[in-house]
């Protein structure tokens, strides 16, 4: 079974930076593909950003390429997102998410097998 805490969530403004980080309870941490999903109040969850077993493919939202960075250190069992420039329509609360058993990096909610409980990111204009 594996557990994800999501973290660094909190209320900033119009262009400001802000880190979340994923810690994951989990033996095998290598083998899961990871991403990040967000979900505005009345909207669907979407793909934020995704990161491959080997940290070297990665995958972005167009609305956030560009401005946000995912990373992975397999070390401490843990998914970072960086997130610069932000803007209001950034606000959401942001979930970190992963599966295992394919290398291949997919955007689809579905194949994602487990979640953390989310954390919430405000930005203010």
């Amino acid at each position: 079974q594996v557990q994800l805490v999501e973290s660094g969530g909190r209320m900033v403004q119009t262009g400001d930076s802000l880190k979340l980080s994923c810690a994951a309870s989990v033996h095998t941490f290598s083998d899961y593909t990871l991403a990040w999903f967000r979900q505005a109040p009345g909207k669907e969850r979407e793909f934020v950003a995704g990161i491959g077993w080997n940290g070297v493919a990665k995958d972005y939202a167009a609305s956030v390429k560009g401005r946000f960075r995912i990373s992975r250190d397999d070390a401490k069992t843990t998914v970072y997102l960086e997130m610069n420039s932000l803007i209001p329509e950034d606000t959401a609360v942001y979930y970190c998410a992963a599966y295992d058993g394919t290398p291949v990096l997919y955007r689809t909610r579905s194949l994602y097998k487990y979640w953390g409980p989310g954390t919430q990111v405000t930005v203010s204009s």
